[in-house]
Parts: C-alpha cells; sequence; structure tokens
C-alpha cells in the first residue's frame, strides 16, 4: 500500500551516488524532500522525467525543497548516470536491502524487483503532502509535482 497524503513518512537512510549516506532525517526541520522513485537508470522513461527535473531544477529544488531520486540500482550505475545526465541531486541506491526503502513506500514490486514510478513531496515535519504512484511504462506529469510545491509553500 502506498503511503498515503497525511502520513508521517517513513525515515531511510540509503548510500547516494558518491557513496555517502543520507537520510530523510537529514532534513528534518530544515527542508521539504521531494522524493522520486524511479525503476532503472539509464532506461528511456526515467531518464526523460529526471533530464526535465534537471532542465527545470528550480522549479522543484530551492533553498527549502530537496530533490532526492531512489532506484533500486546499485550506487556505481546511478554515479555514472548521475555524470552522464548532469544530475546535481542525490540519487540514492535502494539495492540492499533489496527494496527496502520502496517497499516501505508502497512502490515496491517484489515480482519484478524494482520500484514503480513513486513520488512524495515530504514537508519539512516528516509529514507527506504528495503522493502518487505511476506503474511500469506510465510516466508522471510533473505538472502535479509543481502545483504540490506551490501549496507547501
Amino acid at each position: 500500500m502506498t503511503v498515503e497524503v497525511g502520513s508521517k513518512a517513513p525515515d531511510f537512510t540509503l548510500k547516494n551516488q558518491d557513496g555517502q549516506e543520507v537520510s530523510l532525517a537529514d532534513f528534518a526541520g530544515d527542508k521539504a524532500v521531494l522524493l522520486v522513485f524511479f525503476p532503472f537508470a539509464f532506461s528511456g522513461i526515467c531518464t526523460g522525467e529526471l533530464c526535465s527535473v534537471r532542465d527545470d531544477l528550480p522549479s522543484f529544488q530551492n533553498d527549502d525543497v530537496q530533490v532526492v531520486g531512489v532506484s533500486c540500482d546499485t550506487t556505481w550505475s546511478l554515479k555514472v548516470w548521475a555524470q552522464q545526465e548532469g544530475y546535481e541531486f542525490p540519487l540514492l541506491s535502494d539495492f540492499w536491502p533489496h527494496g527496502a526503502v520502496s517497499e516501505s513506500y508502497g512502490v515496491f514490486s517484489a515480482d519484478l524487483g524494482f520500484a514503480f514510478r513513486g513520488t512524495f513531496l515530504i514537508d519539512s515535519d516528516g509529514v507527506v503532502r504528495f503522493a502518487e504512484h505511476n506503474g511500469p511504462g506510465e510516466a508522471r506529469d510533473q505538472q502535479g509535482w509543481r502545483d504540490a510545491l506551490k501549496q507547501l509553500a
């Protein structure tokens, strides 16, 4: 079951593309987090979505909001992909225990072994203010993210 709007977001600690630990709690009381789960680095829809974020980063990330991507890819894959695409936001590896964080947010497919496209806007108090869950092959409409960010401000 996907984490619902109004609920407390599950905390987590994962390694980013540089091998550094990042926790949701790192942003508590300071910044909201736009948490973007995606199935696979280097795949067409995922690359398109995250490149759209990269190309319009000020619409999604600022002094009050941090974009954080999460997939079940390894940190090494995420590092190469981030360098290749010029992503300037953390990409976190939910590789091991495989999909545990994705599962806690209700976007992991144990049968397929990857996270679906889930997006969560978590305020600085750790409360989910926006949630969406898209299935395989379903690109997200990022206007919903922009609208949720405006409402948060």
